[in-house]
Formats: C-alpha cells, sequence, structure tokens
C-alpha cells in the first residue's frame, strides 16, 4: 500500500511545498540562501567533474571516428553529447549525491528533534519556510551548474584535442559551431530544470517524512540519493523521447 500510495503523497507534498502562498521580502533571501549553499558550493566538484567528462569524451569519440570521418567530426561529437546528455546528467548526478543527501539529513534531524511540529504551533507553514527555499533554489542552481560544467568540458576537450590528439584548435572549433543547434542548448538546459525540481523535492520529501531515530534518518538519506538518480534516468529518457526522437 505505501508503495502504491507514493506518487500520491509525493505530488500532494509538492503541491504544498509550490503552491503555498508566501512573501517575496521574506522568503526570497531564504531562497538566495539556499542558492548559494547548493550551488555555489557545488561548483568546485562540478568543475572537476566537467574536466574528466572533457577528457573522456574527447579521447573516446577520437577513437570511435578519427580515421573514419574528418577530424571536425570530433568536436561535434564531443559538443552535442555534452550539450544534450552529460552534462545534464553528470550535473544531475553530483548535486543528488551532494544536495539530496544533505537536504534530507538535515530536515530528517529537524523532524526527530520535533522542530519541524514547533515551527507549525508557532504558526509558522514549514512547508513554506523549509522545503519551497530548496526547492526553489535548486531548480534555479541546477541549470547554472550544467551551463558551467558545459564550458568547462567543451573546453578541456578542445586542449587535449589540440595537445595530444592532432586535432588543431580551430579543427575541433568548427566541429563544434558547425553543427550547433540551439534546440540541442535549450533541451539541455530543460532537463536541468526538471532534474532540479526532482532532487530539490526528493530531498525535502525524504527527510520532511521521517519517522523514527537516527537510523530512520540515514535510511531518508540513502533513499533521497537514490530515487533522485532513478527518476533523473527516468525523465531523461522521457524527455529524449519527447523531443530528440527525430
Amino acid at each position: 500500500m505505501n508503495f502504491l500510495t507514493a506518487p500520491g503523497r509525493y505530488l500532494l507534498f509538492l503541491g504544498r511545498s509550490l503552491l503555498v502562498a508566501w512573501d517575496p521580502r521574506r522568503t526570497m533571501p531564504r531562497i538566495a540562501d539556499q542558492a548559494f549553499t547548493q550551488g555555489i558550493g557545488a561548483l568546485p566538484i562540478v568543475i572537476m567533474a566537467g574536466v574528466f567528462v572533457g577528457l573522456t569524451t574527447a579521447i573516446q569519440t577520437s577513437y570511435q571516428l578519427m580515421g573514419v570521418v574528418p577530424k571536425y567530426f570530433v568536436g561535434m561529437g564531443v559538443g552535442r553529447l555534452v550539450l544534450i546528455e552529460l552534462a545534464p546528467i553528470f550535473t544531475a548526478f553530483v548535486v543528488a549525491g551532494r544536495s539530496a543527501s544533505s537536504m534530507a539529513a538535515e530536515l530528517g534531524a529537524m523532524r526527530t528533534s520535533n522542530q519541524i511540529d514547533a515551527l507549525a504551533v508557532m504558526g509558522v507553514n514549514p512547508y513554506r519556510y523549509l522545503c519551497l527555499p530548496r526547492i526553489a533554489a535548486l531548480t534555479i542552481s541546477l541549470p547554472v551548474l550544467v551551463i558551467v560544467m558545459e564550458l568547462v568540458a567543451i573546453f578541456t576537450a578542445l586542449a587535449i584535442s589540440s595537445l595530444t590528439l592532432d586535432i588543431s584548435a580551430y579543427t575541433f572549433t568548427y566541429g563544434v559551431t558547425h553543427f550547433f543547434m540551439p534546440r540541442d542548448f535549450f533541451g539541455g538546459l530543460g532537463k536541468a530544470f526538471l532534474f532540479g525540481l526532482i532532487i530539490g523535492t526528493n530531498g525535502c520529501y525524504f527527510g520532511f517524512n521521517v519517522i523514527g531515530g537516527a537510523k530512520a534518518v540515514g535510511r531518508a538519506t540513502t533513499s533521497a540519493v537514490v530515487v533522485s538518480a532513478s527518476m533523473v534516468l527516468a525523465f531523461n529518457f522521457l524527455v529524449a523521447l519527447i523531443f530528440f526522437n527525430r
């Protein structure tokens, strides 16, 4: 029964968190604070992941295509792979492991120590005060992080192609720019908005609904990351099926 009713409870939680009445003067500072924590705080690991995504993609694309098609197709392959698929997915996984777990642990600790109940007793809507800023901040921050990873990955791929793969910077850049399609870029950003909403909601949902003690908080943290990653993969397939199927 819990499995069957979980989607309904999940959507109800999302509606209570996003559709609640809120005062911008009080809520916007909390959204900005969460955006700094979840967005700026994730930049180092996102940049590091972008470097290795660029290195690996350039080497493997060159291995697959070199000697079969002109060299500029390596730039095309790297650019489109990073924009459409790799940057949104890798960024979502990194942020899910970092932010969904921290949100679930923080809210779970607040639930077990009755701090959430205390907010409700004082007349403060806990959905507006705790969940809305976190979900909104992650939804806004993830597309920015995806753009950062795209830039880092493509420039890293350009560097290694010029230095070790015998592909000039002009040839690589020509392949990236000549085959660039706005739909690829905006499709990746659309995925990022959706993934940010999913990760933020899961982090808050599992932490908000903890029942028990420290062990329950640990289970909620694990569930937030696992469910976020699973939903990211599922919705990535749906977006690809709808927008990139032709």
